[in-house]
């Protein structure tokens, strides 16, 4: 059994590995690179044949995980893609909206040198089109929760529950090579305990090799305040208080229907007055839509508050904004309002139509509730840069900045550590830290040593014999 780390190695994104058992070649996720000192049409550089791959298995839906499937798909690959059904789901929702993405920035590259708007005829490429999209989700093959799936009679799959997204999973394969049984699991990315409307990630079985991911490697959450409490003294100061208004910019996908489920319990529960919610995003208000179809996979809190009060994500106060033209009427909406929309890195998204609007109100508060990447608009706003540029505009920033990681779906230090405690010392040959920065990889790699754990931080390209 040959193990080799294709991305995610030593950074974050472009989740991609491949395992060999004897001639049989799976692949593990296959996200988009999005480093920043690379371009994106890198991610058609695969370092082996599309074409010989047999099997996909995705943990979840985020595009540093799914994103560069159809470009596998296009190149030539023709076997089936192994998920859950919500991954499913969510999958083909982030796909077509990269294709969207790519359409946009060809259309922007073809009109700066002349060429008017975008075409296959020459000019920047998307890196895929719809119809690999739709050949892409052709390919998935959905498997619940706890069911062991022979994918051959050799090899064996089985999704474990890791919380971080809904239907998001870690893939542990059971393997006979030589007549001798081997294990293996990849985490995908880990969730956190009592996180809004997801469960708990949930214990792995022991195994004999590990693929952790480590992006919270040496960082550790706030744990003094709940997610309620957090929000409820923003939105105090920000809309009761000071009669203005919030942003929050959030992913579409998990983070916002986690914080609308959150903000549902405040105003349902009368600890702050209404305040008129709006959710501006089309893919927010699809993927709601995907979460109702799988509620039996959200957690007991939100199925208990279903029972007792109704839809999770709906209330009074709340609405969804479906065309361009609402969103922009929200600039005349002067009464005080929460402002939901994305990307919550600001770096494109109707999020920035709600900033170039409001970044010079002093009575605005733009609360920020997960990671910004360097160089990114967030990244600059919570540095504290005084001026921004907008829509090719300078703006001098007079709102109000506020950070906050209640909300953030990613398993903290302490998180990881326990994931990989829960197993047995004497069977676990070796940890394979993926999915983080060095540093983080490090700090996680150190404290694991320290408790008699043997970790590895592969390189990329390197073939592990297991």
């Amino acid at each position: 059994m040959k193990l080799t780390i294709h991305g995610a190695a030593r950074q974050v994104t472009g989740s991609m590995h491949l395992l060999e058992v004897d001639r049989y070649k799976i692949l593990v996720d296959c996200g988009l690179d999005y480093e920043k000192d690379r371009s994106i049409q890198d991610n058609e550089n695969f370092p082996f044949r599309p074409e010989e791959i047999d099997v996909v298995i995705l943990t979840h839906a985020h595009i540093d995980h799914s994103g560069n499937l159809p470009t596998l798909v296009r190149l030539g690959f023709n076997g089936q893609i192994l998920c859950t059904p919500p991954t499913a789901d969510l999958t083909e929702l982030l796909l077509l909206d990269s294709v969207s993405i790519f359409m946009n920035k060809a259309n922007k590259g073809h009109k700066k040198r002349g060429k008017g708007k975008f075409n296959t005829g020459g000019g920047p490429q998307p890196l895929y089109l719809q119809k690999h999209v739709l050949d892409t989700v052709d390919r998935f093959v959905t498997i619940g929760f706890n069911r062991p799936f022979r994918i051959n009679g050799n090899i064996e799959l089985t999704f474990i529950p890791v919380g971080h997204l809904l239907g998001a999973a870690s893939a542990v394969l059971r393997v006979i090579e030589n007549g001798e049984e081997k294990s293996i699991a990849f985490t995908g990315d880990i969730g956190r305990k009592n996180y809004p409307v997801l469960n708990d990630p949930q214990e792995l079985p022991p195994v004999d090799f590990l693929v952790s991911e480590s992006t919270y490697g040496g960082r550790y959450h706030t744990k003094d305040k709940s997610v309620e409490q957090t929000l409820i003294e923003v939105i105090d100061k920000a809309c009761v208080k000071e009669q203005g208004r919030l942003i929050i910019p959030a992913f579409s996908i998990g983070r916002t229907q986690s914080l609308v489920y959150s903000l549902n319990k405040i105003f349902s529960e009368g600890l702050l007055p209404p305040v008129r919610v709006f959710v501006d995003s089309p893919m927010a208000t699809m993927a709601t839509g995907i979460f109702r179809k799988y509620h039996s996979l959200v957690n007991q809190d939100a199925q208990d508050f279903y029972k007792d009060k109704g839809d999770e994500f709906e209330f009074e106060n709340l609405t969804y904004i479906e065309n361009l033209k609402d969103s922009r009427q929200i600039s005349n909406y002067y009464e005080p309002c929460i402002i939901i929309s994305s990307a919550g890195m600001l770096e494109g998204g109707r999020i920035q139509d709600h900033l170039f609007y409001n970044i010079q109100n002093y009575y605005c508060t733009i609360l920020f509730i997960g990671y910004c990447a360097k160089g990114t608009l967030g990244h600059r706003l919570l540095r504290g840069d005084s001026i921004v540029h907008i829509k090719d505009r300078e703006l001098a920033v007079y709102a109000t900045i506020k950070q906050t990681d209640v909300l953030s779906a990613h398993g903290d230090h302490n998180d990881l550590t326990e994931n990989v405690k829960q197993q047995d010392k004497s069977k676990l040959k070796s940890v394979f830290l993926v999915h983080g920065e060095t540093e983080s990889m490090q700090l996680l790699a150190d404290d694991l040593e320290q408790n008699g754990y043997t970790v590895t931080i592969p390189e990329k390209g390197v073939v592990y014999q297991l």
